[in-house]
């Protein structure tokens, strides 16, 4: 039996008209022999306002209860999508994460998968050329509805790929993977093929193609990844292990851009790995991440400075005061509008001169942190020379 996972994010799935452009999509596959498994999303900004229902309803929803409510836009596009196919004659059947039997963690809002039936896609298989499965969701043990996170269906659609041993198509609005996102700079090339360990770092720094836990997956368990529009037939992108086999190794393959950042600083801290650790407990202990750290020693005392997005700065900004309030000597300085800017290449692991070329580029432009990895140079500079920065960089490393 030849088996394809797919999956349409929710601007795919936004309207009759795009929704019967999916079931055209998905009927040509099963006419080439295929037996389909389409993984779905809530249809256009269906969470978005959902998630405004329930805070309209309370000020704190309670995690389970959100979740089930969540849950019921990828049931809606999951059911529709059915209706249509079946309508086509081709024999569909839309399941939930409950019929499905994919386990998660019992972390609402923030599950993790521990595993999923295969002989039930097997048998339900049997009868059904599609099966129409709702992303972003599964179930616990005990039966309770859980949420995925952000990214969701990504990791839904990848993760039934990785149990089933096949490839894995992510159909949205993008037409695949660029070396810059075009709606900040229309001049990006559209890559053909990018590897693993690229998609991670530069979905983690902002490409908004594929989620990086959906990535994750991918590599560990070596799925094929291919990544287009649900609006054309142009060809889209491929995520690969390495080069060797396709094209000459790029040493810069993308730029990415990860906006509404916000720079901490904490001065006069004592030395010693309790104050710091503590800092990184608090946000550890809220899923608050943090990035682009920088300790400086100043005599007997150290000043330490992070980058966090600025949509959870208030909470962590109350829970810093509340940990360090004892200490008279600290404060604190916020630096905000920041952008962290991110060139991403598995070939400067062998390149010389990135770095310099990199700081050239952007000489004349402010820059708060630096930080790099093997693959990666990420620098965070004020807002307003975002646009200089991009284009700068584009042209230096030709992207």
């Amino acid at each position: 039996m030849k088996l394809i996972v797919q999956k349409y994010g929710g601007s795919s799935l936004a309207d009759s008209e795009r929704l019967n452009n999916v079931a055209k999509r998905i009927c040509n596959k099963v006419e080439e022999g295929f037996k389909v498994l389409v993984v779905v999303s809530a249809r256009g900004e269906t969470t978005n306002r959902l998630i405004s229902l329930a805070k309209e309803t309370v000020k704190n929803p309670e995690p389970r209860e959100l979740d089930m409510l969540l849950a019921t836009g990828e049931q809606i596009s999951a059911s529709l999508l059915s209706m249509m196919l079946n309508d086509r004659g081709i024999k569909s059947k839309s399941m939930n994460a409950f019929q499905l039997r994919l386990l998660t963690t019992s972390d609402y809002n923030e599950a993790q998968i521990k595993a999923i039936n295969k002989e039930t896609i097997h048998k339900n298989l049997t009868n059904n050329d599609v099966l129409v499965i709702t992303g972003f969701q599964g179930v616990t043990e005990e039966g309770d509805l859980t949420t995925l996170g952000r990214g969701g269906s990504d990791t839904s659609a990848v993760a039934l790929a990785a149990s089933l041993n096949v490839k894995c198509e992510i159909y949205s609005n993008f037409a695949g993977i660029y070396t810059v996102d075009p709606k900040i700079y229309p001049q990006a090339k559209k890559l053909k093929y990018v590897t693993y360990d690229e998609m991670l770092e530069m979905a983690a720094l902002g490409a908004k193609v594929l989620h990086p836990r959906s990535v994750e997956i991918a590599k560990k368990f070596n799925v094929k990844l291919y990544c287009a529009s649900s609006f054309s037939d142009e060809e889209g992108s491929y995520v690969v292990d390495n080069y060797n086999e396709y094209i000459e190794e790029p040493v810069v393959t993308g730029l990415s851009v990860d906006e509404n950042q916000t720079q901490v600083t904490i001065f006069n801290l004592p030395t010693g790995h309790f104050f710091i650790n503590k800092i990184f407990e608090i946000a550890a202990n809220k899923n608050l991440n943090i990035d682009m750290i920088s300790i400086i020693k100043n005599n007997e005392k150290v000043d330490i400075s992070f980058s966090i997005v600025d949509s959870v700065i208030d909470n962590f900004r109350e829970l810093l005061n509340e940990s360090i309030k004892n200490y008279q000597e600290n404060f604190i300085d916020f630096k905000n509008d920041l952008v962290k800017i991110s060139v991403v290449g598995i070939g400067m692991k062998k390149a010389r001169g990135v770095a310099s070329r990199f700081f050239k580029a952007i000489e004349d432009i402010p820059i708060f942190l630096v930080t790099t990895s093997e693959i990666k140079i990420s620098c965070l500079i004020p807002k307003e020379y975002k646009q200089k920065a991009v284009e700068s960089l584009a042209k230096e490393f030709d992207l």
